[in-house]
């Protein structure tokens, strides 16, 4: 009975345990980052179709080597024979062994080499480009569970404070001080914050999961993340210089890269098409032999079986050549599209290039924006606190009534707010920015 029990605690330990071996750990912007590019299941994906390219072309390139093919067969014969008419068996053997090359196909085989090769590099930084925007979806989300983070623990910060001046006005409406609806006013205030608190848990929550959810990894309670210092990274009076930043993305930036590999792969479909004009000229080599045997009870006939073999060898050698002549449109129809492919190929280009630098465009404004926002939230929170703790003071003292001192809690929590939202707006336009230059995102 005690080995039952034993059992029945091990199994709830290990139930309770949390998944993934994660107990405890507090994760960085970079962990997360790499944990979700390991997971992804975008990411995996697409390392599974550069596999595939990388198989393709070793394929191509063994186009170039001569193809070898053996074959052999073995066949049993019967006919009546004789005044008895009785059945009569034979068999014969022949072997046979052949090979071929190309010897000239348009460069059709070079080209589609050429082209196999762009394959697999244009599918490296597809990889690259799904990463980087798997990597952004990260930063956001954990810029939010920081943004929320720090919305609650405000949140709770007015509520100690709100609670003291309830505590206050309890006293003073013992004293007969206020009047009752002073402090019914100071305790609704109270309330209202409890709820903000309730809304910003509830939103920390859900940037949590969220975050958790894009890592693809199991939603926990425990899961954590660092909270970086952030506060000497802000307003850095950044003056971004769209043409220096785009000059810099076009040549590291991997969506750039792939589009131009693209029209490559395009131009050369065009010459892969243009080689259904030429002739094929290809040489072929070969051997071949038989032997047969009288199965019938007068014994065997003919030579040796080995002796047939050899005597029987007819060696081959020779060239084909095929002309086109009439293919019914076919190759004219097949340069044209390649042809509109190209050209197609040509407009993404022109389109990656021209969305690449109307983001760089956002995102320096951005930045300027972001900067005077956050100047301007800055100093209204810092006006906002003082006149607060003025307005504090002067309720304790009964300088003022609860009106007064409710429009000044308010407006401090407003204040807050934006000063909070303009705070981690601006670092992450930041981090967009460092983005389009090549800078690693971290914090």
């Amino acid at each position: 009975m005690k080995n039952y029990i034993v059992i029945f605690w091990i199994l709830c330990i290990c139930t309770w345990l949390p998944v993934g071996g994660q107990a405890g750990k507090v994760w960085t912007l970079e962990e997360c980052i790499n944990y979700a590019l390991e997971q992804n299941i975008s990411v995996r994906k697409t390392g599974l179709s550069n596999q595939s390219l990388e198989e393709m072309y070793a394929q191509v390139r063994a186009q170039r080597l001569p193809s070898l093919n053996a074959s052999a067969s073995q066949t049993f014969g019967w006919n009546r024979q004789g005044e008895a008419a009785e059945f009569a068996g034979s068999t014969t053997s022949s072997y046979s062994v052949n090979s071929g090359v190309t010897l000239f196909n348009a460069s059709r085989l070079t080209n589609q080499i050429k082209q196999s090769a762009l394959d697999i590099e244009g599918g490296i930084y597809s990889l690259e480009t799904t990463k980087e925007s798997i990597s952004l979806s990260i930063l956001n989300a954990f810029l939010q569970v920081l943004y929320a983070k720090e919305q609650a623990n405000n949140s709770e910060r007015q509520i100690e404070s709100t609670t003291q001046q309830l505590n206050l006005a309890q006293e003073r409406l013992n004293l007969q001080v206020i009047s009752q609806a002073d402090f019914a006013q100071v305790k609704s205030q109270l309330a209202s914050e409890k709820l903000n608190l309730a809304n910003a848990v509830s939103q920390l929550a859900i940037s949590r999961v969220n975050l958790m959810q894009l890592m693809e990894l199991p939603v926990s309670g425990d899961f954590e993340i660092t909270t970086p210092e952030l506060d000497a990274t802000l307003n850095q009076q950044r003056t971004p210089i769209v043409e220096a930043v785009f000059d810099t993305a076009l040549i590291i930036k991997p969506q750039i890269r792939n589009a131009a590999i693209n029209k490559e792969i395009a131009s050369l479909d065009e010459k892969i098409a243009r080689a259904g004009y030429f002739p094929n000229l290809s040489a072929n080599a070969g051997m071949s032999t038989n032997a047969g045997y009288d199965l019938s009870m007068t014994g065997e006939s003919g030579n040796p079986y080995f002796g047939q073999l050899k005597d029987g060898l007819w060696p081959t050698a020779g060239v084909s050549l095929s002309i086109p002549i009439y293919q019914r449109r076919q190759v004219k129809t097949n340069v044209a599209l390649a042809r509109i492919s190209y050209q197609n190929a040509e407009l993404t280009e022109i389109d990656t290039r021209n969305q690449l630098r109307k983001n760089i465009e956002q995102a320096c404004q951005d930045v300027v924006s972001a900067q005077s926002e956050y100047e301007a939230s800055l100093e209204n929170y810092y006006a906002t606190l003082e006149s607060s703790a003025l307005s504090d003071e002067k309720f304790n003292q009964g300088i003022i009534n609860s009106v007064d001192y409710l429009v000044s809690k308010t407006n401090l929590i407003v204040a807050e707010s934006q000063f909070l939202q303009s705070k981690y707006n601006l670092i992450f336009s930041y981090k967009i920015l460092d983005f389009y230059s090549g800078i690693p995102l971290s914090l």
